[in-house]
């Protein structure tokens, strides 16, 4: 198995990653920034670096709910705070529509890494806009959570979908796979499971996670 360290490395690969273009384009837009002297020019760069902070602010806060620790496994997390976060990133791809069928007020925090991880797995899925159907509710003791996205062409790599269900090796972890090995894991080490089903024009993952000892209600 992958051991957390080697885990841990590949999911800060991975943030290192998602972070290095907003961040680049921030670099870029201080340097031209302190050379343009023109006013409407100076505008500009401006406004692209408010779109380029914004970015990188709603990925920070993905980041760490999808992947941080803070305030441990066991508390529950409001649902408006990972409903925003969803909005945020699907809002950089003006081509999806993004609907929400959460009625819960808050789910577990385990729960919320699972939501969060499968949305953005079936987010990247429309390379080509669609739709991004995102739901979750509790059903006797467990959490039910469902992410699926349609449209006219889903790029999905199987071997995600295998790292979902657990069905990789150790050596085929690599930062593209480590988010859905760790959310396998989370959800093995809890007694639930996760799951895909891929065709054409749907992309749907989804999961049950059992709510911690004290948080059935």
């Amino acid at each position: 198995m992958t051991s957390q360290t080697d885990l841990a490395a590949l999911l800060c690969s991975r943030l290192c990653h998602d972070m290095l273009s907003p961040v680049g384009a921030l670099s870029n837009g201080l340097e031209l920034l302190a050379d343009e002297q023109d006013p409407e020019m100076r505008k500009r760069c401006v406004e692209l670096l408010e779109q380029s902070a914004k970015i990188s602010t709603d990925k920070l806060k993905f980041f760490r709910l999808a992947f941080g620790a803070a305030g441990g496994f066991g508390d529950n997390v409001p649902v408006e705070e990972a409903q925003e976060v969803i909005a945020a990133l699907a809002a950089g791809n003006k081509r999806v529509e993004l609907n929400w069928a959460v009625s819960e007020s808050s789910l577990p925090k385990p729960a919320v890494k699972v939501l969060l991880n499968l949305s953005q797995i079936a987010l990247e899925a429309l390379v080509r806009g669609g739709t991004l159907d995102i739901g979750a509710e509790k059903r006797d003791g467990n959490v039910e959570i469902v992410a699926r996205a349609t449209g006219k062409k889903i790029a999905f790599d199987e071997v995600i979908g295998h790292a979902l269900q657990g069905e990789i090796s150790a050596v085929e972890v690599t930062s593209r796979t480590a988010a859905a090995h760790m959310i396998a894991t989370l959800a093995e080490e809890m007694g639930g499971g996760l799951q895909y089903a891929l065709s054409d024009d749907a992309l749907v993952l989804g999961g049950v996670i059992p709510q911690p000892e004290g948080m059935i209600g």
